[in-house]
């Protein structure tokens, strides 16, 4: 049945569907928090968000060390479950306070840090773990499927979060995301099983080794590093702008927790649909033909389009537009093509700079973000001038994503555009 989607072979059909389940219920998971953390987030204002976001780069830059500490002493089977379940230790402990009611306001302000945190580290350790568990022959075939279940996930979770948020109560949902956490933690052992067994991983299982701060120092002196983190620091700030907006429109148009709740999940929902209709239809012709330049490049492209049409001819559905289609091609097409990239790298770029890039860099880049916005407010822009004058940021996001598709390292371990050919099919 994979094969009819996917070039799969024998031996990868366990570790594909397992791969599969991992990221179905890690974004299930997380994209149950996520309305709900937004929901929180705002209740005190959009003002106090600049102030949540630098909380949370202040948090990164803390956890980012202690990440890398343990990598450098465990195996990737040990660290990746502690990790896992470490956190949902936390988040259970979330749960009683928010049930209690204890200090609901400054619980409440915690827990937005505490998941914008979350999401990062599990998806950018989910993410380094493919690109060590697969060589970069399998990520080309494989990983359009793999990223095909973290968009069902969503769907998934956005559902749930849709029909129960007003009579179940929000918070009552954490319990689901913690039974989805445990779940990708089995899947963890599984693959790890899968991976010594099979002698199927291109590197070592061992500890990845160097020192705590190795990620920065990597990230410092590699001009291949450094444009990934251009491009994750663009992405971000782009994606803050219109995360900004979206705020304002809901905090007008929604009353109380469950009703935020809802109209954030409403509209991430719109998102994944419109992912899941492009990986289903549009993205392996799309890819096959055009290859691993145009699957970077189309998602600044229609930021940038985007950008000037809100700005042009401002309306809510139009909004709903640009953010469903951006949503939609960064995880269709861009994600899944710049997790292949990183295939390219060792096993100490996979984990430590990846990790400084997709945590520290991609928080960094939203605190940038709401200062630039406040620079602009205080020059007398109105969200117009705000989306004209931070189109070149989707400029420099389009100059880095070509620079990279077209980096000797890449061109020589993926053969691009040919070799997308199958990983096209996946998605």
């Amino acid at each position: 049945m994979l094969r009819r989607f996917v070039e799969v072979r024998e031996e990868e059909g366990g570790a594909v569907l397992w791969s599969f389940l991992y990221f179905f219920t890690l974004m299930g998971g997380y994209f149950i928090l996520k309305p709900l953390r937004d929901a929180m987030g705002t209740a005190g204002g959009v003002r106090q968000l600049k102030w949540l976001f630098m909380a949370t780069f202040g948090v990164m830059l803390v956890a980012v060390p202690v990440f890398s500490a343990l990598v450098s002493r465990w195996p990737r089977r040990r660290v990746i479950p502690f990790i896992y379940r470490l956190f949902l230790v936390q988040l259970l402990g979330f749960f009683v306070l928010l049930k209690l009611g204890v200090s609901r306001e400054w619980v409440a302000r915690a827990f937005y840090v505490w998941v914008s945190v979350y999401n990062l580290f599990v998806v950018s350790i989910f993410w380094s773990f493919m690109a060590d568990l697969f060589a970069s022959e399998q990520a080309r075939r494989l990983f359009g499927l793999i990223a095909a279940g973290g968009t069902a996930g969503v769907i998934a979770g956005l559902l749930l979060v849709r029909v129960l948020a007003v009579p179940v109560g929000p918070v009552n949902l954490i319990l689901v995301a913690l039974v989805l956490l445990e779940v990708s933690v089995r899947c963890v052992q599984r693959l790890s099983r899968w991976a010594h067994d099979a002698h199927a991983t291109p590197s070592e299982e061992g500890p990845v080794g160097g020192g705590i701060l190795a990620g920065l120092r990597l990230l410092a002196t590699s001009p291949f590093l450094m444009a990934l983190g251009f491009q994750t620091v663009f992405y971000t700030v782009t994606s803050t702008f219109l995360y900004l907006l979206q705020v304002r429109l809901v905090d007008a148009v929604a009353i109380g927790e469950a009703e935020r709740t809802a109209a954030f999940a409403n509209i991430d929902l719109w998102v994944q649909v419109v992912t899941l209709g492009l990986q289903t239809l549009v993205t392996a012709r799309l890819l096959s033909k055009l290859g691993l330049v145009v699957a970077l490049a189309v998602t600044p492209v229609l930021t940038l389009l985007g950008f000037v049409g809100l700005a042009v001819l401002p309306s809510v559905w139009l909004f709903i537009g640009v953010r469903s289609l951006r949503g939609a091609t960064h995880y269709a097409l861009e994600r899944p093509s710049r997790e292949l990239l990183f295939t390219t790298v060792g096993r100490e770029e996979k984990y430590k700079a990846k990790s400084v890039i997709d945590t520290v860099v991609y928080r960094g880049g939203d605190t940038l973000a709401t200062w630039i916005e406040d620079g602009l407010k205080a020059l007398g822009l109105g969200a117009a001038g705000l989306l004209l004058a931070s189109a070149p940021v989707a400029g420099l996001w389009l100059a880095v994503s070509v620079y990279l598709a077209r980096h000797p390292r890449v061109r020589e371990r993926t053969q691009a555009p040919a070799a997308l050919s199958t990983d096209a099919q996946a998605l």
